[in-house]
C-alpha cells in the first residue's frame, strides 16, 4: 500500500531553518508529482512547494527565496528545506502525492502523510 511518513518538524525561533522529510513506500517514485501543503488553525490547506513527475519544481509565491524541494531517488525521499523562517509558516505540513501531473491544489492528490507540526516563535 502506498504510505507517506513526514518527519522533521520541531518549534524554533524566527531565522532557522529546519528540513521535513516525507518517506515514500508502495508508488513508482518517479513517476508520481509529490508536494507538500500547510495548514494553519482556521485556514485552508495551501500550496507550499511541490516536484513534477518531470522534476521540475514549484513553489509558492509566500515561500520563493527561503524554501526548496528536492527528490531523493535512491531514497525514495522528498525534502523540503525551508530557511529563514518566519512565524507566519506556523502550521501542519503534510507531503501528498498523486499519480497524474502536478498541480496545486490540495484536492487533487489521492494520497497524504498524517502531517508534521512546524512552529516558529515570533
Amino acid at each position: 500500500q502506498v504510505q507517506l511518513v513526514e518527519s522533521g518538524g520541531g518549534v524554533v525561533q524566527a531565522g532557522a531553518s529546519l528540513r521535513l522529510d516525507c518517506e515514500t513506500s508502495g508508488l513508482a517514485f518517479s513517476s508520481y508529482a509529490i508536494s507538500w501543503f500547510r495548514q494553519a488553525p482556521g485556514k485552508e490547506r495551501e500550496f507550499v512547494v511541490g516536484t513534477g513527475r518531470n522534476g521540475r519544481t514549484y513553489l509558492a509565491d509566500s515561500v520563493k527565496g527561503r524554501f526548496n524541494i528536492f527528490r531523493d531517488s535512491a531514497q525514495n525521499t522528498v525534502y523540503l528545506q525551508m530557511n529563514n523562517l518566519k512565524f507566519e509558516d506556523t502550521a501542519v505540513y503534510y507531503c501528498a502525492a498523486r499519480g497524474l501531473i502536478f498541480t496545486t491544489k490540495a484536492a487533487d492528490y489521492d494520497y497524504w502523510g498524517q502531517g508534521t507540526q512546524v512552529t516558529v516563535s515570533s
